[in-house]
């Protein structure tokens, strides 16, 4: 008796000590009156990396959707015809394509590109997706139902982004209820507690689109076995039961009775393995069961203190104030709409910044699946452009922040991933093109499909490993791990290097250009699309640095300098804007969301304000044509150009327009974009790339370091008046502090856990520091000259 007392007596106390994290008037908080009813625009997103959880918080019924990162429809076990895209020597037809092009000829080297350089798909009957392609597929939903009685008062949902938890709470009659949400991902778990003030019933059920292989409950645990229909791919989840309750199993339907407290600790995997060529192997249940293992015993308050411990190590890195603080007393959605019509609320930017670090540590951890286009989060078996890894832009967006807001281990799903690819990368090169080395196009999926897309122009992008490959140097330029550049980095740098070197091929002056080429997803087919240009300059810059860094492959490297010194340089054409292809046909009326030509700029490091100035200024003059409108992702990506161009006031209005309320669910790839009362941004329909790309382009406006200089407060708005930001993350291992009052840095403080010398730059003054290993150092305003 005296030990339950004391059990009992040391809950309360622990619980009470993790109650700031469940606090009310927590600023970054994102919190609602009302249930949701849409999955896209209303549910909130939480997760473990492995798994994405979306709950909707309806008092009468919970529904707790959810997405494995492994689960992918498609790949060979669809169709046996499927072979990763492959056309078996299509790389034939590429002279002739070169030909017409040097002719003029266009339509004609497009229709025979069109024809013979596509890659190939197996298009289905019956079941979705509608092809071998494949996509990644929801495991379905847990529902959970609570038999109180009498009129719901009181009601709020919310998601603590400081701690990563979600809470519904509400009252039915004289007794309260309370819903707790997290992803724990030491346990490889995720943890939905229910708890109420009188003892109530309740049930829980499993649904999912998905064949049935096996189901049970069995000493608290509830397991399904399942299979996709197409390809097989055999999954499980599981979850158990902790309850103060009396549970029965019956239908697929589990009742617990008699319950104040109900917990389900649950988890889920598939027999997916990233190995080419099979993707198959993975021991699915062991998993399931170590990962129960791991939590066996263990109460809600040890679940919980153990996640908060591993969140809060990856998010207490990065706080940031652009001003005071904000009221966080009107539910989010108002809060939005309030913001959009003119409100001043700095916290509101706060909260969408760090919102973006909140999601990434939710869906991307070592030893899981990398982020595709909704993340982790998808509720369909046919979403939206497969849910894919579009390599023309948006997966490299989604890991944009990874560095720069001090979460790089958050970046390593990515370069296990692109490391899996290069095989089939290697046949896709030598099928189409003839060439050496790896490469991958615009849509690439969970099983190795490296080839072009199946319509041109969209799916012509030769480009994708050398910009997968920039990630991998960029981690090694804010970490300085040269292991990690030896062993990791650099082979697969150096083979989609030797892509480039092979496939650029002399134009009538003698420049290297790449033909044929189509910038991504504008325009026709041309002898030289401008982002092929800069990718290319950017794989040579990055591959010949890091063989300087290794002290490895002279000859290579003074090879591929040759190379790099002759690619067509960047050209300002008739209206003085940055020419988007070799050709000067630029249309000034064009308000196309993209603008892949500006890649030397954001993320490239070719084009700069001090050392390009000509290019510099027809960047913006091609930006300025473009306009201010966009999808959510290209809006972030214009917040990103517009810091680099130093352009803070440029910046912000972007940002703020990436915020704009939108509640529709269509789909506007003109002038649609903007975020969901849930902050998650719409393409529209939603993608996480717009979420990342804009927290990232908040820290490129205070604080850049790609052109070898730490640059302090680069692109500071006005409207950020006073300030401070805290553990941001520059190119040589430096975690910066800044702090600015009345528009002028204060101090900025810096510390490195290597001896350095680096030379900071505020406005157009300078100041050189000798950093000590692992002591601060802080450089006061009036130190720059």
């Amino acid at each position: 008796m005296r030990y339950s007392f004391l059990k009992a007596f040391m809950l309360v106390c622990l619980c009470a000590s993790l109650t700031p994290a469940f606090s009310q008037n927590a600023p970054l908080r994102l919190w609602y009156d009302t249930p949701a009813k849409n999955w896209m625009t209303e549910a909130l997103p939480i997760g473990n990396g492995y798994l994405g959880v979306m709950f909707f918080g309806d008092p009468a019924e919970e529904r707790l959707q959810f997405s494995e990162g492994t689960l992918w429809a498609g790949g060979k076990n669809a169709n046996k015809e499927y072979n990763f895209g492959l056309r078996k020597d299509a790389c034939k037809n590429l002279p002739e394509v070169r030909k017409l092009l040097a002719q003029g000829k266009l339509e004609e080297a497009h229709q025979l590109a069109n024809q013979e350089l596509t890659g190939a798909i197996h298009e289905k009957k019956e079941n979705t997706p509608s092809s071998d392609f494949g996509a990644q597929q929801t495991m379905g939903d847990i529902y959970v139902t609570v038999s109180h009685k009498g009129t719901i008062k009181n009601y709020r949902r919310e998601l603590n982004i400081s701690g990563a938890t979600g809470k519904v709470s509400y009252e039915a009659g004289t007794s309260k209820f309370e819903r707790i949400f997290f992803g724990n991902y030491p346990s490889r778990v995720m943890v939905y507690q229910f708890s109420s003030s009188s003892p109530e019933t309740y049930s829980v059920r499993y649904s999912t689109p998905h064949k049935k292989e096996y189901e049970s409950f069995n000493n608290g645990q509830y397991t399904f076995g399942g299979s996709l229909k197409d390809n097989h791919q055999e999954f499980e989840t599981v979850y158990r039961v902790v309850t103060d309750g009396k549970a029965s199993y019956k239908d697929g339907v589990l009742t617990v009775s008699d319950a104040k407290s109900v917990m389900l600790v649950h988890t889920a995997s598939t027999d997916y393995l990233l190995k080419f060529p099979d993707y198959k192997g993975n021991d699915y249940k062991k998993f399931n069961r170590n990962a129960l293992a791991l939590t066996a015993g263990k109460t809600f308050a040890a679940l919980f203190s153990e996640q908060q411990k591993d969140y809060h190590s990856l998010f207490n890195r990065v706080s940031l104030k652009v001003g005071a603080s904000a009221d966080n007393q009107l539910p989010t959605n108002l809060r939005q709409k309030a913001y959009f019509e003119g409100r001043s609320d700095p916290g509101f930017e706060e909260l969408y910044f760090q919102y973006g670090r909140y999601l990434m540590i939710s869906s991307t951890r070592p030893g899981t699946m990398p982020m595709s286009l909704q993340g982790k989060w998808n509720d369909s078996t046919d979403p939206p452009w497969t849910n894919d890894y579009h390599t023309n832009i948006n997966i490299q967006m989604l890991y944009w922040p990874a560095e720069v807001t001090n979460l790089s281990e958050c970046h390593l799903p990515l370069f296990d991933f692109t490391k899996s690819i290069v095989e089939p990368g290697k046949l896709t090169a030598k099928e189409f093109f003839n060439v050496r080395g790896w490469t991958v196009n615009t849509m690439l999926n969970a099983y190795g499909y490296t080839s072009p897309g199946w319509d041109f122009p969209w799916g012509f992008f030769p480009g994708g490993a050398a910009w997968l490959c920039q990630h991998m140097w960029e981690h090694y330029a804010f970490t300085n791990d040269k292991e990690y550049l030896r062993n990791t980095a650099y082979p697969v740098m150096k083979e989609a290097t030797l892509f480039w070197m092979d496939y650029l091929s002399e134009d009538e002056n003698g420049k290297l250009v790449s033909s044929p080429s189509y910038s991504p997803e504008h325009g026709g087919i041309s002898t030289g699309a401008t982002m092929d240009h800069e990718i290319a300059w950017d794989i040579l810059t990055n591959t010949i640095e890091a063989a300087k860094v290794l002290d490895t492959d002279q000859a290579f490297a003074a090879q591929a300098q040759k190379i790099k010194d002759k690619i067509l340089p960047l050209k300002i054409g008739r209206w003085g804007q940055l020419q988007e292809w070799k050709e000067d046909v630029d249309d000034s009326t064009s308000k196309h969301r993209h603008v892949s030509h500006m890649f030397g700029l954001h993320p490239g490091k070719q084009i700069s304000l001090t050392k390009t100035p000509a290019e510099a200024q027809a960047a913006r003059v091609s930006l300025n044509a473009r306009g201010d409108d966009g999808t959510g992702w290209s809006l972030a990506w214009k917040v990103n150009f517009w810091a680099r161009l130093q352009d803070g006031n440029r910046a912000y209005k972007l940002f703020r327009s990436v915020l704009r309320p939108v509640g529709d669910t269509g789909t506007n790839m003109s002038n649609g974009g903007g975020s969901y009362p849930n902050l998650l941004c719409a393409h529209p329909p939603f993608q996480l790339d717009g979420n990342m790309g804009s927290t990232a382009g908040v820290a490129e406006m205070l604080l850049q370091s790609q052109a070898g200089i730490l640059e302090i407060l680069p692109a500071l708005p006005q409207a950020w008046k006073s300030g401070e930001v805290k553990g941001l993350k520059a190119r040589g291992n430096i975690t910066v502090d800044e702090k600015w009052e009345a528009g002028q840095l204060v101090s900025v403080k810096l510390v490195s856990p290597d001896s350095q010398k680096q030379t900071l730059r505020y406005g157009t003054k300078t100041v050189t520091v000798t950093l000590v290993k692992g002591k601060p150092q802080t450089v006061m305003a009036g130190s720059f000259r």
